[in-house]
């Protein structure tokens, strides 16, 4: 894993390496690439995400994803075609049970048996890999919309081969983002998992078949938006160098409406951009915007408001996806009809954005400066890092402290990075750790953090962190004194 680089796989690495993946479980033998082709191409267009992404960009329009998946297969295919029919979502997921995720596939086969004779799914997602290709195909033809694998895990390779070749035209997460899925792992070793994916979705796009990649930091709710920029931007032009072209560029939504639409708008630039740089001429770059991924009130009518304003952030940020939450996260999983009402709450909002726009403020306009010369500067450094070799680059900036995901519990990541909000709820830097941050970046969140702290006459803390993540869930404002107790 040492010699991991981001030059492209040839094919012959790659065919080599699926023979083991696919021999993990029996269904891997069910995979046949060139059936799973011809099958894609014959899907009608509006079923590939990718194409359907790219059309809402270019149009100016906003799809909804809602998050989904049970144990078993009758119930996930009611589900999705409950969300389909009832919640008007434009794309429908199929979220991965932990079990396949850490590739205990005969449990998560145990708990299927389980599920079917007790009657609830007794897993926290589908098991696609336990159904194989047949199975999720029969997902795949009992709806009307594309279908994305959402998959968080620092080895799905398996999970990616089995779904795609059922006809999912998409696949969530990305190396960087999934540290936050595993406390051991290796940053070259996940790199090199999900180098096998990108290179996977690669060879579709070549026989003509698109897949859309998204990339998203699980743990956004604590992570200043310029480093969610660069370790997004990073996940996809690390897929896009492996010839999967597709890349949709997720962000979470952190509750401050002007920096989360100035973050959104960067984030597309810097994609772009640095993917103009690295020669990776093919790049299709999309955005997408979480919502509030964070503690949620109990207190629905508050939920509402906060699903609502992310769908506003989404529009005007000039994202192409938003993904809902529900006004049950506070309290379990939530139900079918909470999954529904939710999106039909996001459209309502997306219709009335789009009616309008944000003003262009002085405070949004230095917010999107201040994120650009941000992003360039950690992104040059990565680069510099990696004697311009990207991969390379990410494994010596872990280990230097120049890539540092707040609050991740992957051993291999620093952890000194404390964020911070100011009076206006957005995200700073309390201590930036090693991130190499412009001094004009610097000062200028040092003033912001410095005007809180002297009008709640307290010093900036770790305490102010945790108000912080706690506050919208009580229902109080962020980064104005909110205090635990």
């Amino acid at each position: 894993m040492q010699n991991i680089s981001q030059q492209k796989w040839d094919l012959d690495r790659f065919l080599a390496e699926r023979r083991t993946v696919l021999a993990q479980w029996p269904a891997g033998q069910e995979v046949d690439l060139e059936e799973a082709a011809a099958y894609h191409r014959r899907l009608p267009a509006d079923r590939n995400a990718a194409l359907a992404l790219v059309r809402a960009r270019d149009e100016g329009r906003v799809l909804i994803q809602p998050r989904a998946g049970v144990a078993v297969l009758e119930e996930h295919v009611k589900l999705l075609r409950y969300l389909q029919e009832q919640g008007s979502a434009d794309l429908l997921p199929t979220t991965i049970d932990s079990y396949t995720r850490n590739r205990r596939f005969s449990d998560a086969e145990a708990a299927v048996r389980e599920s079917e004779e007790s009657g609830r799914s007794m897993l926290n997602g589908f098991p696609g890999v336990t159904y194989g290709v047949r199975g999720c195909r029969r997902v795949v033809e009992a709806v009307e919309r594309p279908l994305i694998i959402r998959n968080a895990s620092p080895d799905c390779r398996l999970a990616a081969e089995v779904m795609l070749a059922a006809g999912f035209t998409g696949q969530s997460h990305g190396p960087l983002a999934d540290m936050a899925y595993t406390k051991d792992t290796p940053v070259a070793e996940i790199l090199h998992n999900w180098q096998y994916i990108d290179r996977l979705a690669g060879w579709y796009e070549e026989q003509g078949c698109p897949i859309s990649r998204e990339h998203y930091i699980p743990l956004c709710s604590v992570v200043p938006p310029g480093h969610q920029i660069v370790i997004t931007v990073i996940d996809g032009l690390l897929q896009v160098g492996q010839g999967a072209n597709y890349t949709l560029l997720a962000y979470g939504q952190n509750g401050c409406l002007y920096q989360d639409i100035a973050a959104l708008r960067v984030m597309r630039e810097i994609g772009e951009e640095y993917a103009a740089r690295l020669g990776l001429s093919g790049a299709v770059v999309t955005t997408s915007l979480h919502q509030w991924m964070g503690a949620f009130p109990e207190d629905e009518p508050s939920a509402f408001s906060i699903i609502c304003a992310g769908a506003a952030v989404a529009a005007w940020g000039g994202a192409s996806m938003t993904i809902p939450k529900t006004t049950h996260e506070a309290i379990g999983i939530p139900t079918k009809e909470a999954n529904a009402e939710a999106c039909r709450a996001t459209r309502m909002m997306l219709q009335f954005a789009s009616c309008s726009t944000y003003p262009e403020t002085e405070q949004l306009q230095t917010e999107m400066e201040m994120l650009r010369l941000e992003a360039r500067t950690v992104m040059d450094r990565v680069l510099a890092l990696g004697e311009s070799d990207l991969a390379r680059g990410v494994v010596a900036a872990f280990a230097a402290g120049v890539l540092d995901i707040p609050f991740s519990p992957n051993a291999h990541n620093r952890g000194r990075v404390m964020p911070v909000r100011d009076g206006s709820g957005a995200f700073r830097y309390l201590d930036a750790g090693n991130i190499p941050l412009p001094p004009a970046v610097r000062e200028y969140h040092r003033e912001q953090v410095a005007r809180r702290s002297e009008a709640e006459g307290r010093e900036p803390s770790y305490n102010m962190t945790i108000a912080d993540i706690y506050a919208l869930s009580k229902g109080l404002p962020l980064g104005t004194g909110a205090r635990i107790g």
